[in-house]
């Protein structure tokens, strides 16, 4: 475990996202390696807090998919496998698929200003180069899309979702080469919107999340050979 790993403090925060936030971004960005043991009270020392808010951000950690407990062995990092990869983005494709066509239904004058605005957050994100801004204003984008459908429950499902996909999304925004092929797909969606065109704007969707899992295994599979 990193020597490096200390409590991000944050005075708005409850102490257990305190620790997971702490623990996510150890995960993401490797400190903490897949297969590693997230043991109650080594971490508790570490980070000065007792063992409830560990034990609750571990819970938060598997609802992402970035950790697993295993009976008799207990919590550890998970890894990233194609399959869960392919699982969730399948999913989400489809998701993504719909609220597009109902959000070409639905686009008027103030929700293209809306996500034009969104847009211009997402691309001063990518010019800072901050992943977690970067993957937080391209969160936002897409929950104006969301929005804009005017259906709640689409929006619900998609966001128990989400969790799910932060790693997968954090993992392709790492990559500085990704940045323009993203701002042009975002650019793209909010041209079809405007234009109320389904078909143009659901094949760039489609587009959008196939590039992300082409991007994300090559990581895993990069990953798997230096495992070797």
């Amino acid at each position: 475990m990193s020597e490096e790993l200390k409590l991000n403090m944050d005075a708005y925060l409850p102490l257990r996202d305190v620790v997971f936030h702490t623990l996510r971004d150890a995960i993401l960005k490797g400190d903490l390696k897949p297969g590693e043991r997230l043991m109650e009270m080594h971490l508790a020392e570490k980070l000065g807090v007792s063992r409830t808010p560990i034990r609750e951000a571990i819970r938060m950690l598997e609802q992402e998919g970035l950790a697993i407990t295993i009976p008799r062995k207990g919590a550890q990092v998970a890894g990233m496998t194609e399959k869960d990869l392919e699982d969730v983005l399948e999913i989400r494709d489809a998701l993504d698929e719909l609220a597009v066509a109902k959000a070409c239904e639905k686009s008027n004058d103030d929700s293209i200003r809306e996500l034009s605005d969104a847009m211009k957050a997402f691309e001063t994100a990518v010019k800072s180069k901050d992943v977690r801004e970067i993957v937080k204003t391209d969160e936002a984008f897409h929950d104006v899309i969301y929005k804009i459908t005017e259906n709640p429950k689409l929006t619900n499902i998609i966001s128990n979702l989400r969790e799910q996909m932060y790693r997968y999304r954090y993992e392709y925004v790492k990559d500085n080469a990704n940045y323009k092929q993203l701002i042009d797909e975002h650019n793209q969606i909010l041209e079809g919107l405007k234009n109320h065109d389904k078909d143009y704007v659901k094949k760039v969707m489609h587009t959008h999340l196939k590039n992300q899992v082409a991007g994300v295994r090559e990581v895993i599979q990069n990953q798997e050979k230096a495992n070797k």
